[in-house]
């Protein structure tokens, strides 16, 4: 399952529209609504979490994964040692992490990619990756159709 930053994962793009990722994946695991009316989709299988922007006609804005699978052209990510990945990110372009701490749990940070790598005891354990604004101001959705 390859993260393509700023894009999406797997076959998954920003901007899609729940009846693309049903073509897709089928039917989700669970789906609910949060505090803003976004729509969210669980695949169990897949280790997904999707969320369709109410306020954006419900297309993909943010993907949360924890799929084993899921790797950059760094390689794997989760279950990776966040001080053995870090380095290969940065070689890759992708620099300048804001910490965040919460209990046990790390976030790093890359605004620039809008990529957030979950560290817990020293390891990755979730990605979350979200659509990119552009100089607009607006969502660069990458799925055109």
């Amino acid at each position: 399952m390859k993260v393509n930053l700023k894009n999406g994962v797997g076959e998954l793009l920003f901007g899609m529209k729940e009846g693309d990722v049903k073509k897709l994946y089928g039917e989700p695991s669970r789906k609910y609504k949060d505090e803003d009316k976004n729509v969210i989709y669980l695949y169990d299988d897949k280790k997904l979490r999707l969320t369709f922007y109410q306020d954006e006609e419900f297309r993909l804005g943010y993907i949360i994964t924890s799929n084993k699978d899921a790797e950059l052209s760094t390689g794997k990510i989760i279950n990776e040692k966040w001080d053995d990945l870090k380095p290969k990110l940065e070689g890759q372009g992708i620099k300048s992490f804001e910490k965040e701490s919460f209990d046990t749990v790390d976030n790093y940070f890359n605004e620039a990619n809008w990529v957030i790598f979950q560290v817990e005891f020293g390891e990755v354990v979730r990605v979350e990756l979200g659509a990119i604004i552009n100089a607009k101001d607006e969502f660069d959705w990458k799925f055109k159709g």
